[in-house]
């Protein structure tokens, strides 16, 4: 195996890794209108994943890094192509984080409602758009000889990139419920466990016409293994919600995540960006790949610090693995 195949295995894992955590707390942050009643129960759903959300965040920080160094083509072409997608989920994110943590600075109602207003609408908008980024890295893109983007922004949003986004919402808003079964306590968690097996079925029907329509256009036997794996997850995570096996039902839901962007990444390689004008053009992960002493020297350190970085993540999830309730929520908090 060549460092540059390694590499996109790699960043392959680095991605389905930030879904995988990001996932679940876009879900909750979307969660906090669709689940919750009223503002302690709002506040329940955020302590949830208030210790682990900025966590799950470096994870997009070094996939969009590791891509950067170890492709910087691949890195150069999506990152143009995609501005405006990802200036807007840049914007979400930095929202998001305020509206956690302002939230409650102040007691007033429409101080809070507002930060409420935020946290649901930047914590539904990335997950549609990654959807379609990841979509469309797939279909392939307008790429000229140049290893430039030539297309428009209304190209990104094709059929299929549009159902890549729905798929992604609503599959990431039921692993989210899952997650809010997995933590809460009480009747939160009984509409949680509710809530998840309604979203369910829909994210069954959605995942299983998407991945199958990238299986059609891309798809090869690798990819049509893990995607049998994905649907057999999914009907498998709420069959445990129902049996209120929350544990299970959390990791087949993470398990479904996992296996539906690996369908995607089995599906795009070798290629890391094709192209819809000519697959001469297209970027693959030899002509968009850094020096081999540049992927030498990578391979060292992640070597090094990956490790670090996973067990600290690990302890963190220990250190605040207990369910909480509204019973733990202070008084006017």
């Amino acid at each position: 195996m060549h460092l540059h195949d390694l590499w996109f295995i790699l960043i392959a894992v680095l991605w389905i890794g930030y879904f995988f955590l990001e996932g679940f707390d876009f879900g909750v942050g979307v969660l906090t209108k669709l689940l919750a009643r009223n503002g302690t129960e709002r506040r329940v759903l955020i302590n949830t994943i208030g210790p682990v959300w900025d966590g799950n965040e470096v994870w997009l920080i070094t996939a969009a890094g590791a891509t950067f160094a170890a492709f910087p083509d691949w890195y150069a072409t999506m990152f143009s192509g995609f501005y405006i997608p990802l200036l807007i989920i840049l914007f979400c994110l930095i929202v998001r984080g305020v509206a956690f943590e302002y939230r409650a600075k102040q007691s007033g109602a429409r101080w809070q409602r507002n930060w409420e207003e935020a946290t649901f609408w930047t914590s539904l908008l990335p997950p549609f758009l990654w959807g379609v980024i990841f979509a469309n890295v797939v279909r392939g893109l307008a790429i000229d000889a140049d290893k430039s983007y030539v297309g428009g922004l209304g190209d990104l949003f094709n059929g299929y990139a549009i159902l890549g986004g729905f798929m992604t919402l609503v599959l990431f808003v039921c692993h989210g419920a899952v997650f809010a079964a997995l933590k809460t306590l009480g009747e939160i968690r009984d509409r949680a466990r509710t809530q998840a097996t309604q979203l369910g079925a829909v994210a069954v029907l959605l995942l299983i016409a998407f991945l199958l329509w990238t299986q059609a256009d891309s798809g090869n036997g690798r990819s049509l293994g893990v995607m049998v794996v994905a649907f057999v997850a999914l009907v498998g995570a709420l069959v445990m919600t129902r049996l209120g096996r929350d544990g299970w039902a959390f990791t087949l839901s993470g398990l479904t995540v996992v296996a539906a962007f690996a369908t995607l990444f089995l599906a795009l390689y070798p290629d890391v960006m094709p192209s819809t004008l000519d697959p001469d053009w297209s970027l693959t992960v030899s002509n968009a790949a850094s020096s081999s002493y540049t992927l030498k020297v990578m391979t060292i350190v992640a070597a090094v610090f990956t490790p670090i970085v996973l067990i600290y993540q690990s302890w963190t999830y220990w250190v605040f693995r207990r369910r909480i309730g509204v019973q733990h929520i202070p008084a006017g908090h």
